[in-house]
């Protein structure tokens, strides 16, 4: 029992947390590069020779949600039985009105055998317009892209797949896929969607431990597309 509770232990700290898919969620962008997105919208400014710079319309999303409370207490309850951290971890960000996040996870055992492992976060980035970067729009726009194809590339991944998810925002992506830490077999869900100038990422993981079965990937993707369009409806509530 003892060297089973050590097994367990490793397990859980080595799970397959998710790649913090959200750019600068706790520090700033290292290469110094207009990429934070936040701050108020930039007008247009003249030039040397007079001139003024293309104007661009302001961004629609002013502000996010708190990134702990973008996702219900029940529904977290559901996802993450028996969480560790109810209110969620939040992450630290140098701008909270650019970018924000949040996790949770949780070990529903009664025992070391039989363990089910989960977990799950939420992420935002939030894009204002800028006259020489483009709206806030299609900045958020070109980062959805990037979330996409970062969840597709997850180092490891097997039996990738990927799908559209309807009625959740303005464009919005699933992807799914396996991977195997420790000799434990993860199912990992990635739900990307984007409203307007706002990108939201919600990462949702299980596994079966210490001879669990593994959970079934539909159901985790169910879940996973329920808390992201929670988590888009929260932006629409802290905008209203």
């Amino acid at each position: 029992m003892h060297r089973s509770a050590k097994r367990l232990a490793s397990l859980l700290a080595c799970a397959a947390v998710p790649v913090m898919l959200v750019a600068g969620c706790s520090s700033d962008d290292d290469s110094g590069k207009k990429e934070s997105g936040g701050g108020a919208s930039k007008s247009a400014t003249p030039s040397k020779s007079g001139s003024s710079s293309p104007s661009v319309a302001p961004a629609k999303m002013q502000k996010l949600p708190n990134p702990c409370q973008a996702v219900s207490q029940d529904t977290v309850k559901k996802l993450v039985p028996k969480t560790k951290n109810a209110d969620g971890e939040q992450g630290k960000s140098s701008d909270a009105m650019a970018r924000g996040y949040c996790a949770w996870n949780s070990s529903d055992s009664q025992g070391v055998d039989g363990t089910q492992y989960r977990w799950l976060d939420v992420g935002f980035q939030r894009y204002d317009s800028d006259p020489t970067l483009g709206t806030g729009e299609k900045r958020a726009t070109d980062f959805y892209k990037k979330q996409v194809d970062a969840a597709k590339a997850t180092q490891g991944a097997k039996n990738t797949k990927t799908g559209a998810v309807e009625g959740n925002g303005d464009e919005s992506s699933w992807i799914t896929y396996d991977l195997k830490k420790d000799g434990s077999d993860f199912k990992n869900q990635t739900v990307v969607a984007r409203t307007a100038n706002v990108v939201v990422t919600v990462n949702y993981n299980g596994a079966g431990l210490a001879g669990a079965d593994a959970p079934d990937p539909s159901d985790l993707l169910k879940a996973a597309e329920t808390a992201a369009k929670e988590a888009v409806a929260a932006v629409g509530k802290a905008n209203q």
